[in-house]
């Protein structure tokens, strides 16, 4: 589908930067408050799990750029675009590329496993069990290890295909393909 020069295409829905965004706040909030101040920690990890729990079910349920099945490819397609990204011949993607599929995915398990084994722990049944604090940590862990390179990712795709991925986030708006093409060709 082409678009003419200099329209912007709608890539992200508004419900998917609120979940994005809150999904951030969550986990940067739980991070900041640590376990000083519990409340507030487990109030930050709620709002982390409500926006895991909803971004699941619209990325089964949704439309567009929203629903897994548009974004989640094989691993050999992944493969293949790794490929591609290493000789720097990548296609661009208006939504997510296939490695950031599959980040998007190993994100949401991760946070998931960090909220609920987190919550578990609140629990009469679950308190002080050794086993469920170590995923807990581990799962925080990683998701900041898995934050830290999605960030890093964001930052080069942006510098590679010149365009603001973080400013699409916010605005739910991306440049067509065509006129991508023809900003990146000026002098």
């Amino acid at each position: 589908m082409s678009h003419p020069e200099g329209e912007w295409v709608r890539t992200w829905s508004v419900l998917q930067r609120v979940l994005h965004w809150g999904l951030v706040g969550g986990i940067v909030g739980a991070w900041c408050i640590g376990e000083e101040r519990q409340s507030l920690h487990d109030a930050a990890g709620y709002v982390a799990l409500a926006a895991v729990s909803v971004r699941v079910l619209l990325g089964i349920v949704g439309g567009g750029n929203a629903r897994f099945a548009s974004f989640v490819r094989a691993p050999s397609a992944v493969l293949r675009y790794a490929g591609e990204l290493l000789r720097g011949r990548e296609h661009r993607y208006l939504g997510h590329n296939p490695l950031g599929g599959w980040m998007v995915l190993a994100l949401l398990a991760c946070t998931l496993v960090a909220c609920i084994s987190g919550w578990l722990y609140t629990l009469d049944a679950f308190w002080g069990m050794a086993w469920l604090d170590l995923l807990h940590r581990g799962a925080a862990w990683a998701v900041l290890g898995l934050a830290c390179i999605h960030v890093t990712a964001v930052v080069w795709m942006s510098w590679r295909h010149r365009e603001n991925l973080a400013a699409s986030m916010v605005t739910g708006r991306k440049r067509s393909s065509v006129a991508r093409r023809e900003r990146a060709m000026r002098p």
